[in-house]
């Protein structure tokens, strides 16, 4: 299953992807005009309530969804040169698929996941941004959460990321 997070106000994005992804099954979230806040680092989804976040607001839709999804594509405006709030609020509430405990792999440490299901990570802009610094942030992101980058697209770019979508 592909999870969209849409944190636009732009609907046309996900009419596309809906439209010329028919044979896989795709669950779309419309984040624009949600209620989602920061990670404020308190480490509750490690140690107090594992696997749940405890800010309480929109985003346990999505974190619910995500641990289930085989992808997860966040499609996000820019600000200075990055994803803009909204859409890095997606990826740093995803922490509580993981655990506080760490091991080696290879020469770097790495969370022990809570899960067994990997959910592998896509980006899709519709801004400015440094896309090459980007493509390196979302991989190690996903390292990070022991899956992979599936890239960075800008939203004209929107054909190869449709070709990228399993």
């Amino acid at each position: 299953m592909i999870l969209i997070v849409n944190t636009t106000s732009d609907t046309s994005l996900t009419e596309e992807l809906k439209k010329h992804t028919i044979s896989k099954e795709i669950d779309v979230v419309e984040a624009g005009s949600m209620n989602i806040g920061h990670c404020i680092g308190c480490n509750y989804c490690w140690l107090k309530t594992p696997g749940e976040c405890s800010v309480k607001d929109d985003y346990e839709i999505i974190l619910k969804k995500a641990v289930h999804a085989d992808e997860l594509w966040v499609i996000s405006d820019t600000a200075l040169g990055f994803i803009d709030h909204k859409g890095k609020n997606i990826y740093d509430r995803m922490l509580p698929i993981a655990t506080m405990y760490l091991k080696f792999k290879g020469k770097q440490m790495r969370h022990v996941l809570r899960y067994k299901k990997k959910t592998d990570f896509g980006l899709i802009i519709t801004g400015e941004a440094d896309k090459e610094y980007l493509e390196r942030w979302l991989k190690r992101a996903a390292l990070n959460l022991g899956s992979k980058s599936l890239g960075v697209y800008e939203k004209e770019e929107l054909t190869e990321a449709i070709a990228c979508m399993q």
